[in-house]
């Protein structure tokens, strides 16, 4: 396969003309932040924020040169906001002129054949949010429905080390990729498309951009329900997916304490302000069990999801315990949902996707796939 370099792109922009200087885009010096890995490109347009929707033709026009060259596999072209924007002398207006050039070249994404977008989120990191996406996904499954996973965590990638997969992603026509399938269900991250411990340096647009190309570069197929690992927190990347993509509906996950569960109620709130309805709260990291005695110790504290969940208003629906199995499955890429369904660790997943399910039927109006009754032995 032909590689593409730096110099590569950069040649290939310099046949892009800007209409407005007379100049092309890289003497104009508007593309900033270019980065060239291993056949994927990205880059952005410096443009005045005022003059977003004018510049599209120039965006795609330098997309589609760089498409052009051998050996490019993906392109992630964005519009961001001229760096002397800020000395505008109406900020508060070049600010909402820069909030709707991001939007504007985007709309609503609608993937085809995915009936059902469900976002697994968190307010902060280190909850477990990644273990309880991806048993969600693989209990789904389990429960009779077509499942998708998509690792939208650019800046930690995840799904790759919990699935056990590695190796880039194949594509039939060059311009979509396959994801990437285990244990039945299809799977994208980022970090299929890099090394594991290679840092994602981008901007925020490049991000947005990364995520909206993750799912409609993407040939998901049929699918009942796309499961997706948000990032946590509450910034570009959630905005992302919370105003451009059609979501049915959002999980959010906490451990009991109270510092877990201020940054989860902020989760909470952004879902409710970009009206995306959240099907309720899971408790990871609930309680350890001892394994000599059996006797549960709450570690974390106790039932905080659960008070936090009828405080808002919204499902409690499910904790899952501190055990061992379920993170050395984990991080072998041997999710316990997977390779131990019948197990104790694997319980209170399977019921958790069961709630789910419920909410899914209901939202999509009993359109989704109805789940078969599984019987797990005690």
């Amino acid at each position: 396969m032909t590689r593409v370099t730096r110099d590569d792109v950069a040649a290939a922009l310099a046949t892009v003309t800007d209409s407005e200087s007379g100049r092309d885009v890289m003497s104009a010096d508007l593309v900033q932040g270019l980065v060239v890995r291993e056949g994927h490109v990205g880059f952005s347009l410096e443009v005045d924020p005022a003059k977003g929707a004018e510049k599209e033709p120039l965006r795609k026009a330098c997309e589609e040169a760089v498409k052009a060259l051998p050996g490019v596999l993906s392109v992630t072209a964005v519009l961001t906001a001229h760096r002397g924007a800020a000395q505008s002398p109406s900020p508060a207006k070049g600010h909402s002129h820069a909030h709707e050039q991001q939007r504007a070249p985007q709309g609503a994404m609608q993937i085809p054949g995915v009936k059902a977008i469900v976002a697994v989120a968190s307010g902060k990191g280190g909850v477990g949010k990644s273990t309880v996406a991806v048993n969600l996904a693989l209990a789904l499954s389990k429960l009779g429905r077509r499942v998708g996973l998509l690792d939208a965590d650019i800046y930690g990638p995840s799904i790759p080390r919990m699935m056990g997969l590695t190796g880039k992603p194949e594509s039939k026509d060059g311009k979509k990729l396959l994801p990437k399938e285990k244990y039945g269900i299809r799977t994208m991250s980022i970090g299929y498309l890099v090394a594991e411990d290679t840092p994602m340096i981008w901007r925020g647009p490049m991000v947005q951009s990364a995520l909206t190309q993750m799912m409609s570069d993407v040939e998901w197929g049929e699918l009942d329900v796309l499961i997706v690992d948000m990032p946590p927190g509450t910034g570009d990347a959630q905005l992302t997916m919370a105003q451009r993509v059609p979501l049915t509906g959002a999980v959010v996950v906490s451990t009991p304490q109270e510092i877990a569960l201020i940054d989860a109620r902020k989760g909470f709130a952004m879902f409710e302000k970009t009206h995306v309805p959240v099907f309720g709260i899971v408790e990871n990291m609930a309680y350890f069990v001892s394994p000599g005695s059996g006797e549960r110790s709450y570690i974390f504290g106790e039932g905080g999801a659960r008070r936090m969940a009828e405080k808002l208003g919204c499902d409690f629906l499910g904790e899952v315990p501190l055990h061992m199995t379920i993170r050395e499955k984990s991080d072998n890429g041997e999710p316990v949902v997977a390779t131990a369904p019948d197990s104790d660790e694997a319980k209170p997943f399977i019921e958790i996707a069961r709630r789910v399910g419920e909410h899914l039927d209901r939202a999509l109006g009993g359109s989704a796939r109805k789940a078969p009754e599984i019987v797990i032995e005690d």
